[in-house]
Order: C-alpha cells, then sequence, then structure tokens
C-alpha cells in the first residue's frame, strides 16, 4: 500500500497520526488557492468571497513525513505533470516497495497494468491558461497544458516509470472513483488481462477554482471556518457540507496465486465487486438508498 495524505506522506506515517488523534484539516491560506497568474487584488477578492475556508491539505516540505515535490517531479517533469500526478508517483511507488514488485523480465512487465483514477486532474492549470487568453497571450499557452490536465496521465506516468505494459486505465467517477479504480483493476485480473494491477485514486483539488465551484454548489461546510478540525462530520446532525481535501492512496492488486508463488505480503483479497446507478439526482440519493442496495447487492452476488 502506499499513501499521500493530510496526515502525511506514507502508510506508516498517516496511521501513526490516525492513531495520535490528529487531524489533517485546516484553515485555508491566499497561497492554496493557487492563483499565481493573478494580480494581488483579484487573489484575495476570491479568498474573502468562499464561503468555505476549511480544506484537508497534504502538507509539503523537506521535513520526514511531508511531501517533497522536488523528489518526485524534476524540473523537466515540473513541465508535464502537474500536482495529482506527483501524489500517484509517490504513493505507487511506496505500494510497489510495500509489495516489492519491480519486475525486470518482459513477460512480467507485460501482465503488470495500471489504473488509478481521479476527479478534476489540474483545475489550476484551466485557470491560469484561461487567463492567457483574457490577456490575449496565448502564444504563452504550454505545450503541456492538455497531457498536464488529463486524468489518465497519472496511471501513464506511473506505467511509464516502472515499464508496465499492461492495462491502462483511469476511472473518472468523481467520490467512487477510487472504489472503481480498484473494483476494475480486479475485474482485468479476473478477465485474464494481467496478473498484478497498480490500482488507486488521486486528487489535487485544492485550488480557486474547484473551491469557489464546490462553494456555489453549497457542498462544502461553511459553519465551521474558525474550528476546522470539526468540520468533518458526515453522520452527525450538526453536518453542513464536506471538506474539499487532496491525496493519493494506491495498492498493489494481485492474483491469488501469483501472490503465493512469490511470497507477496498479502493483506486482504477481494471477493467482490458491484456498481449501480440510482437514476435520481446528479448529487443527491433516494432516500430509500436503492443504488447502494443495488451495489451491495450485486457485489455479495459475486461471493455465495
Amino acid at each position: 500500500m502506499g499513501m499521500v495524505t493530510p496526515l502525511g506522506c506514507g502508510v506508516d506515517k498517516t496511521w501513526n497520526q490516525l492513531i495520535d488523534g490528529k487531524c489533517g484539516i485546516r484553515a485555508l491560506r491566499l497561497e492554496d488557492l493557487k492563483m499565481n497568474s493573478f494580480d494581488s487584488e483579484t487573489q484575495l477578492t476570491t479568498f474573502d468571497q468562499l464561503t468555505s475556508k476549511v480544506a484537508a491539505v497534504v502538507p509539503t516540505g523537506t521535513n520526514k513525513g511531508e511531501f517533497n515535490e522536488e523528489l518526485w517531479l524534476n524540473s523537466k517533469e515540473h513541465r508535464s505533470m502537474t500536482r495529482f500526478v506527483a501524489y500517484a508517483l509517490c504513493a505507487a511507488e511506496e505500494a510497489l516497495r510495500d509489495s516489492n514488485w519491480f519486475p525486470t523480465e518482459q513477460e512480467h512487465k507485460e501482465r503488470t497494468g495500471v489504473s488509478i483514477g481521479g476527479g478534476i486532474g489540474s483545475v489550476s492549470d484551466m485557470l491560469d491558461s484561461a487567463q492567457l487568453i483574457c490577456e490575449k497571450r496565448l502564444r504563452r499557452l504550454s505545450p503541456f497544458f492538455v497531457p498536464r490536465i488529463l486524468i489518465n496521465m497519472a496511471s501513464g506516468h506511473v506505467s511509464m516509470k516502472y515499464g508496465f505494459q499492461g492495462p491502462n486505465h483511469a476511472a473518472v467517477t468523481a467520490c467512487a472513483t477510487g472504489s472503481h479504480s480498484i473494483g476494475d483493476a480486479m475485474r482485468m485480473i479476473q478477465f485474464g488481462d494481467a496478473d498484478v494491477m497498480v490500482t488507486g485514486g488521486t486528487e489535487s483539488s485544492i485550488d480557486a477554482l474547484s473551491i469557489a465551484g464546490f462553494c456555489r454548489s453549497r457542498a462544502l461546510t461553511t459553519k465551521y471556518n474558525s474550528l476546522p478540525q470539526e468540520a468533518s462530520r458526515p453522520f452527525d446532525s450538526g453536518r453542513d457540507g464536506f471538506v474539499i481535501g487532496e491525496g493519493s492512496g494506491v495498492l498493489v492488486l494481485e492474483e491469488l496465486e501469483h501472490a503465493k508463488n512469490r511470497g507477496a505480503k498479502i493483506y486482504a483479497e477481494i471477493r467482490g465487486y458491484g456498481m449501480s446507478g440510482d437514476a435520481y439526482h446528479i448529487t443527491q440519493p433516494p432516500s430509500d438508498g436503492r443504488g447502494a442496495i443495488l451495489a451491495m447487492t450485486r457485489a455479495l452476488r459475486q461471493v455465495f
């Protein structure tokens, strides 16, 4: 397993922080909005107009447990990759080390795939690029603009780094993305397309436009701006929206006999995977929970 979370970089760091009762949610800062192409007045006005000012932000820096982007992206890669890809590279590296899976034989590389999904990619890149059009400076647009914002580039860059030539896939299904990525990876193994899949999700959506969009849809919490560590309370009667966050979680999924034969560390086994659409509303689930019931029923049907 591999993780980059608001509690720190790495599975052990995240777990220890959880055990110690730490919280990864903090108050938003102006620099979190990633509005470098805008003047200071526009940045301040935008910040003031955001109704939600808390977020679960990955800690960055050079200290142990902090995410250091320089370790994952060199100066050349900075031009073609964004933060959500860097998170995926970091989490994938930890997962592969934990699994001890760095195949050197061509056959094994061809039987190893990647399925890492995301929600909205690099919206800050879109905002900066749109600003160039407003300023009539289109010739300054980066030639890497399109590959920087594509969700599938997380899977693509992981596969290129390690030479994995199996299925390369990226689910884009909002909050369900990580689960779909893992379930799809399981089916690729069941279908015989791969023996090993590096799978999970990644997101870096702490930016002005993403936060503003969720604020306008009234999806984010607004009552706990002065108490950020109390803001995430999904099952509490005082809930008033979710807390926007970022990070990446990746695991190595493997065909059971393949894992046993190489003596892999096995944490768990996936027995079933179910999907559904409740055909009800773009954000609200039906009160009878029929979509969730259908998905769980279909997953259980594979087990029994």
